[in-house]
């Protein structure tokens, strides 16, 4: 193979308000931008997050402005690590997010799932 794939810099969660998605995931879950520049071709932006303190080889997640063709409201497939999944499911149960039963099975890690503003399904996992 000449040309392997050698990363995955991003995961794209298609959001309704780009800045009211900023203000969820930082707030919420303790992410930094780490870039957002204007899109003027296609009226949006460019935003990128991340967890706060990640290095450069971190995935990130592109909030993307929701269009026809890509709508809100899917289940993204991404896992967002914690280190108390039980913490943070009370957490977010406080803070009114939608959240799942806390799962505990043997010999995994415990986890739930989580919905953000625009309906979006994250899973949150215990590491």
């Amino acid at each position: 193979m000449s040309n392997p794939v050698i990363g995955v810099p991003v995961v794209g969660v298609p959001v309704a308000d780009q800045d009211k998605a900023i203000e969820f995931y930082t707030e919420v879950f303790g992410f930094t931008t780490r870039m957002d520049a204007p899109l003027p071709q296609l009226g949006s932006r460019w935003i990128v997050l991340a967890p706060a303190g990640a290095g450069a080889e971190t995935t990130g997640i592109a909030l993307i402005q929701a269009h026809d063709g890509l709508p809100t409201g899917v289940e993204t497939g991404i896992r967002l690590a914690v280190a108390d999944a039980a913490a943070k499911h009370a957490e977010l149960t406080e803070r009114g997010v939608p959240v799942g039963e806390l799962l505990r099975w043997p010999g995994t890690p415990p986890m739930f799932t989580a919905t953000d503003p625009d309906g979006n399904g994250l899973e949150i996992i215990e590491q």
